[in-house]
């Protein structure tokens, strides 16, 4: 095929794909409060509900990297999204907090190989140099479902009904599903992959890797960290601490949205270009991950200090984390790629549904013991910043080799 071939019968349906994934995983920022209203969630049961999401999706990554490199991303990223299609439709008719949480985790299970099944599609068509851009092209998809989920959503709940959009979600899931199906072009295994025994093999090599253990808590703390904080904390932090109205944090969180878009499409233009200039990315991804704490740390002790740019810098900051994936892939052959990353992947996710659970639990507790709201969301986010902390040292540590 031709590269527009390329581009348009495997690049557009993945990127679609991705793009559905974020807009689910970060609808509840805005649809969360409407949810705890209108069933009168305390924010405990909020973080479970948001985080059943994130639990799903982290327990599918290990098995779906297996799945990747033996079928292939066509089959296994069409046949899961009809199981996000249908999780938006529980979602959508659920009465109970235990439908919603059964239809969240659907949809987490649904999108799981998103993300993953591009990248491996990607290695399989368009050459290693390549990769560090085309992931920073469909990651900027990404971007776009996160704004979607901000300002948009938001202005969609005045026309219809959190229900109503999410069986209109579920549908138009159901379509992207069939277009992944009958657009995609496959590419045979290589012989390599081999049977299951020699796919756990590959698996425990990298889970022996002491390179990969390098960046597995940058994953947990920082980058699930982040995806914690902005699917569901965030908004509530601005509401209590910042004392923000729903419009104000709306336009906040599409802010975010947006300079999360610009950080993927700066990696989409430039990515490859750095390489060539002779710019590790190693430094790039340093650089941000400092950037990010540093920034993280002034919003939690100085929360009305300049948080209108400083919570778009954090965002920006954690568009450049997934140069992780790159960087984590680089010590592995390519046929073991799908595994190498969705392994990095089970620690971003297990720190998303852990944090995002724990903290609101530690919220209510700390309110339980008499804290005033404000003060236990702040001793929250600092407690969150200190072990980014020691996850942004032990990457620092010397001994990483190229």
């Amino acid at each position: 095929m031709t590269p527009s071939q390329l581009w348009a019968r495997l690049f557009l349906p993945f990127a679609a794909g991705y793009f559905l994934s974020y807009l689910y995983r970060t609808a509840n920022a805005v649809i969360g409060p409407v949810l705890a209203g209108e069933l009168s969630l305390q924010d405990n049961a909020l973080g479970l509900l948001t985080s059943t999401y994130f639990l799903a999706f982290g327990a599918a990554q290990l098995p779906l990297g297996m799945l990747l490199d033996r079928f292939g991303p066509r089959r296994v990223e069409a046949s899961l999204l009809l199981v996000a299609g249908a999780g938006a439709a529980v979602f959508a008719i659920a009465g109970s907090l235990s439908g919603l949480a059964i239809g969240r985790a659907m949809i987490g299970l649904g999108v799981s190989a998103c993300l993953m099944g591009s990248f491996k599609a990607f290695s399989q068509w368009f050459p290693a140099e390549r990769q560090a851009s085309l992931a920073g092209w469909v990651m900027a998809s990404g971007g776009l479902g996160a704004l979607a989920a901000a300002k948009p959503l938001e202005f969609a709940l005045g026309f219809a009904g959190w229900r109503e959009i999410m069986l209109g979600l579920a549908v138009i899931t159901v379509g992207v599903a069939g277009i992944l199906w009958r657009s995609v072009p496959d590419k045979p295994a290589p012989a390599a992959v081999g049977g299951f025994r020699e796919q756990l093999d590959g698996l425990r090599s990298i889970f022996a890797s002491s390179h990969f253990w390098r960046f597995a808590p940058m994953g947990f703390w920082l980058t699930g960290g982040f995806m914690a904080v902005q699917g569901l904390w965030a908004s509530r932090w601005m509401a209590v601490a910042e004392q923000l109205a729903p419009a104000q944090i709306a336009a906040r969180l599409t802010w975010m949205s947006l300079a999360m878009l610009g950080g993927f499409l700066f990696m989409g233009f430039f990515a490859t270009r750095l390489v060539h200039w002779g710019i590790p990315l190693i430094h790039l991804y340093r650089l941000a991950m400092a950037t990010a704490i540093g920034a993280f740390a002034v919003i939690c002790w100085q929360p009305a200090f300049a948080g209108d740019w400083l919570w778009p810098v954090l965002a920006a900051c954690f568009s450049l984390s997934n140069i992780a994936y790159s960087l984590v892939a680089q010590a592995f052959s390519p046929h073991v790629s799908g595994r190498a990353n969705t392994a990095l992947n089970v620690w971003i996710f297990a720190g998303a549904f852990g944090l995002q659970w724990g903290m609101g639990g530690l919220v209510d507790g700390l309110q339980t013991a008499g804290w005033d709201t404000a003060a236990a969301y702040r001793a929250t986010f600092i407690g969150l910043l200190g072990c980014q902390l020691l996850a942004l040292l032990w990457l620092l540590r010397p001994g990483y080799r190229r």
